[in-house]
């Protein structure tokens, strides 16, 4: 509430700041620190430090410290003046600001106040704007906590890892570097032992070309950039096994006997999955900070308003939630310091 007056607030701060200019006098010191802003961007920095002090203090009236100086909110506004800020310039970032600390207080106070986040099907289509270019909640999320994160297709038969999210099939082969495939690869392994309590991991790793190339006659990406990381992670413990051609590992069950697979392209993985569970599977979001689950089905229009929609996946979704979320507390507390 404070944060939405807050240009207000600020204009009724600087109007009639003509016949008040002496207010830059009565800060004195505090003014003169503030000098270095007055470059490209002043109202940007104005605006940031206005709504910290809102924010810290809950009033207009506040101040906050600007190189170990308590500036107050009328020295603030008496430089925008100074600066020639415009009230269109000063309100446009006042805005800015004010919406990407409301977010970033939103999403960081998430960890301290809510246990698991559900999240509910979305028109990856209607919710692009100028202020969200992601496809999906997995990108968003793992952006706004700088952090890896493997999308995770979960029910009771299997585990599915998607490498490369929700990426154009024609951008695959680029996407699928050395780094991106031992990081996704350890973040499974770490989510198999942490979240699902899995004690030793086994991980396949699905191949790109057809028959995994065939050793070199349809093609050698699997044997040049995928297999060198598989060896890798095995010297460091992990029990990462392929490339496996994807139809015969699927036609045949092989899959049955791994912990987790790990598909490189999205259809690769989710086709076999949905066949197996399309009204209950769960997307989970490995590594991210606090525990993130969600129905694995799309937001249904063509059964909207019908009596037709099953709740079961959802259900599945809560319930994954909760159990990740034990599983993580009793893993914690067991390898926090193992000689207690």
């Amino acid at each position: 509430k404070h944060l939405m007056s807050l240009g207000t607030r600020v204009k009724g701060v600087t109007d009639g700041l003509d016949t008040r200019v002496k207010a830059l006098e009565d800060v004195g010191a505090e003014a003169n620190v503030l000098e270095g802003v007055k470059v490209n961007g002043v109202a940007l920095a104005i605006a940031e430090k206005m709504v910290d002090i809102l924010v810290a203090t809950g009033t207009a009236n506040g101040t906050i410290k600007v190189n170990n100086v308590d500036v107050s909110v009328a020295g603030l506004a008496a430089l925008a003046y100074k600066a020639e800020v415009g009230e269109n310039e000063l309100s446009a970032a006042l805005k800015a600001v004010i919406n990407a600390k409301a977010e970033d207080s939103d999403l960081q106070a998430i960890g301290g106040k809510v246990d698991v986040l559900v999240t509910a099907p979305i028109n990856k289509r209607n919710i692009q704007s100028d202020d969200f270019d992601f496809p999906g909640h997995t990108e968003y999320l793992s952006h706004q906590f700088g952090c890896s994160s493997l999308m995770m297709m979960v029910c009771d038969r299997i585990r599915i890892g998607i490498m490369t999210n929700h990426l154009a099939l024609k951008d695959v082969p680029g996407a699928l570097t050395h780094n991106l495939l031992y990081d996704k690869i350890m973040l499974m392994n770490e989510s198999l032992k942490r979240d699902f309590r899995i004690t030793i991991p086994k991980i396949a790793v699905l191949a790109l070309d057809p028959h995994a190339g065939d050793d070199g006659v349809i093609g050698d990406f699997d044997k040049r950039v995928i297999r060198p990381v598989i060896d890798e992670v095995q010297g460091k413990g992990v029990l990462a096994y392929g490339p496996f051609p994807s139809d015969g590992f699927f036609g045949s069950s092989e899959f049955n006997k791994f912990d987790g697979v790990l598909a490189l392209y999205h259809d690769q993985g989710l086709i076999p999955f949905k066949l197996m569970s399309f009204t209950e599977g769960v997307n989970y979001t490995a590594g991210l900070p606090y525990v993130r689950t969600s129905p694995a089905h799309g937001t249904g229009y063509d059964i909207a308003g019908k009596d037709k929609a099953s709740e079961q996946s959802f259900r599945s979704a809560v319930y994954l939630a909760c159990n990740i979320l034990r599983n993580r507390q009793e893993y914690d507390e067991l390898t926090d310091n193992p000689l207690k």
